[in-house]
């Protein structure tokens, strides 16, 4: 499982309220889903990339996470985690491509993607409602 799959809503390729998705968001909770970090896909366990280790959350997966629970009517779950995240950021606001397990920031730094929707998430929650 990848975590990229949490664009299939915000993209409208399927409905939020879709039994198909809901079923699909509870897997990605299970396998990837650590508080309010998202890890694109199961690295240790799988050595998909074939890179030795693991490797940090990855921020905008966070932010997808978050935006498809309120799209799929969790507003209150979606607010706490969007809040908590936030708090991840550095003493600029700015996110990095990953977060270590310990809220270090690793990869790429800053990540626009993050950025992006951390923006639109929080401009405008209300819609969701």
């Amino acid at each position: 499982m990848d975590a990229s799959v949490l664009l299939m809503p915000l993209m409208r390729f399927i409905s939020p309220v879709d039994p198909m998705w809901c079923s699909t968001m509870k897997a990605l909770e299970q396998r990837l889903v650590h508080d309010t970090l998202v890890y694109r896909y199961e690295a240790e366990r799988t050595n998909v990339d074939g890179i030795a280790g693991g490797e940090g959350s990855f921020t905008a997966c966070s932010f997808w996470y978050i935006e498809c629970l309120a799209r799929t009517g969790e507003l209150e779950k979606a607010q706490l985690l969007f809040e908590k995240l936030l708090g991840y950021a550095n003493h600029l606001g700015l996110y990095s491509e990953e977060l270590g397990s310990d809220g270090r920031h690793l990869g790429n730094f800053p990540q626009a993607r993050a950025h992006q929707r951390s923006y639109l998430f929080g401009s405008r929650p209300i819609r969701y409602r």
